[in-house]
C-alpha cells in the first residue's frame, strides 16, 4: 500500500486527530447498534498505547442547515467510549472558536462535537479544512465508510495537516476488499441485491467483468426479469432494460426463473411462487422462488470467493424472507472467503444470526461499492498524491 498507515508514524507526545465513522443509530439517547464504535476502539487504544494525545471527530446523521441539534449530538457516543475504555472522555463544543484544544491529562480523550454542525463541512470548505488541521500534529483517517466523500473532515484536512495517514480499521478494509478485486481465488461469485439498478449499474458492470458468476436479486433482478417477461406492479426500471440486456448477454448472470409474489407490499401479504413468465398485472415480485433458490444455492456452494451486497428479497416481511435465508445458508456452508457490505446486508446477516460465518464485513456502504468498482477512493487518491 503506497500510503502511510498509523503504524508508519511516531505518535509519541503528538496531538492526533482521528476521523472515525461513529454514525450509529440512536433512539432517545440510546445507541441501537454499537458495531461501528467497537471497530473504531482499537485505533484509539493504539494511539494511547503509543503515547499520543487523542482527539476524535465524526459526523452523526444529517442535521439541517449546519446547526446544533441535540438529536445529533455525539454525547451518547462519548459516554459509550468512556465506559468502554474506562478513561476520561470529554465532548468539546464550539471548538472552531478555539486557537488550541488543551488536554488536562495525556489519558484524556477529546471528542469534537458533530462535524456536520460546522458550516461548510460537506462542501469541503477551505477554511474549515485548515482549522481542523491546526488542531493536530497528525491526522488519522479511519472512517472508511466516508472515504468516498470530499468533506472537510475526511478529505480537505489531508491537504493541510502536517502529517496524514490511515488507521487500523481503514487498513483492514483495504486489505480484505483487495482480496476480491486483486487476484481473487476462483470461482468468484458476486451477489448483488437492492431496489434500483440505476444506483448500482456501474458497480454491476464492474463486478460482472471480474466475477465468474453475478447473481442479482431484489428490485435489480426485476429489471433483468422484465427483459423477456411482464413483472406486474413489481419495482423495476424500464429505462434500464436495454442496459441490463447487454449485461446479461455479455456476462454470466443467471436470471431468476421463479419468484415469490404478493398483491400488496405489506408484512401481512400472502406469498405464492410463480414462474417469471406468468406474473399477473396485480402481482408484485418480492423474493426469489424455490427453483431459483436451488439454482443459486448450487452456484454459491462451488464458490471460493464470495462478495455479497444486498438481500435478494424483502426479508423484513415473514412471507418473503426465504430466498435471503437460503442465500445465507449457502454462504454459511461454503468454504469460501466471504466479504459482505452495505447496511441492508449487515442487517440481514444480524437478523439471521450469521455474523460469525462471514469472513469480513465492511463498514462501508457507498465507499464499499466505489472501492470495489474503481479500486480507489478520493481519500486514498489525495493521500497517495501527498506522499508520492
Amino acid at each position: 500500500m503506497s500510503i502511510l498507515t498509523i503504524k508508519d508514524v511516531n505518535l509519541f507526545n503528538k496531538k492526533v486527530l482521528v476521523r472515525l465513522d461513529l454514525n450509529v443509530p440512536i433512539n432517545n439517547g440510546k445507541i441501537i447498534s454499537d458495531r461501528r464504535i467497537k471497530l473504531s476502539l482499537p485505533t484509539i487504544e493504539y494511539i494511547l498505547n503509543k503515547g499520543g494525545y487523542v482527539i476524535i471527530c465524526s459526523h452523526l446523521g444529517r442535521p439541517t442547515n449546519s446547526k446544533y441539534n441535540k438529536k445529533y449530538s455525539l454525547l451518547p457516543i462519548v459516554k459509550y467510549i468512556k465506559k468502554s475504555l474506562n478513561t476520561n472522555v470529554l465532548l468539546i463544543k464550539n471548538y472552531l472558536h478555539k486557537k488550541n484544544i488543551d488536554f488536562h491529562s495525556k489519558k484524556d480523550i477529546l471528542v469534537l462535537e458533530n462535524v456536520r454542525f460546522n458550516k461548510g463541512e460537506i462542501y469541503n470548505d477551505l477554511k474549515l479544512s485548515k482549522k481542523y488541521a491546526e488542531f493536530c500534529d497528525i491526522f488519522v483517517m479511519d472512517a472508511f465508510a466516508t472515504a468516498h466523500r470530499k468533506h472537510s473532515s475526511t478529505y480537505g484536512i489531508i491537504k493541510y495537516a502536517k502529517l496524514s495517514c490511515i488507521g487500523l480499521l481503514f487498513c483492514s478494509e483495504i486489505k480484505n476488499l483487495s482480496k476480491i478485486i486483486i487476484n481473487p481465488i476462483r470461482p468468484l461469485v458476486s451477489i448483488v441485491g437492492g431496489s434500483k439498478i440505476s444506483t448500482k449499474f456501474s458497480f454491476l458492470n464492474s463486478l460482472a467483468k471480474v466475477s465468474d458468476t453475478l447473481i442479482v436479486g431484489g428490485g435489480i433482478s426485476n429489471t433483468f426479469i422484465s427483459i423477456d417477461n411482464k413483472v406486474g406492479k413489481s419495482l423495476y426500471e424500464p429505462s434500464y432494460i436495454n442496459l441490463a440486456k447487454k449485461l446479461r448477454n455479455k456476462y454470466n448472470i443467471p436470471i431468476p426463473i421463479d419468484c415469490r409474489v404478493g398483491k400488496n407490499f405489506s408484512k401481512n401479504s400472502l406469498s405464492y411462487v410463480k414462474n417469471v413468465n406468468n406474473i399477473s398485472n396485480n402481482e408484485e415480485i418480492m423474493d426469489i422462488g424455490d427453483k431459483t433458490s436451488i439454482l443459486f444455492y448450487n452456484i454459491i456452494s462451488k464458490a471460493k470467493t464470495i462478495l455479497w451486497n444486498g438481500p435478494v428479497g424483502v426479508f423484513e416481511f415473514p412471507n418473503f424472507r426465504k430466498g435471503t435465508k437460503i442465500i445465507i445458508d449457502s454462504i454459511i456452508k461454503s468454504k469460501a472467503f466471504i466479504v459482505a457490505g452495505g447496511g441492508d446486508t449487515i442487517f440481514a446477516i444480524e437478523f439471521f444470526n450469521a455474523i460469525n460465518y462471514i469472513s469480513y464485513i465492511s463498514t462501508g456502504g457507498g465507499a464499499f461499492l466505489n472501492y470495489i468498482k474503481d479500486k480507489n477512493l478520493p481519500v486514498i487518491s489525495i493521500l497517495k498524491k501527498k506522499y508520492k
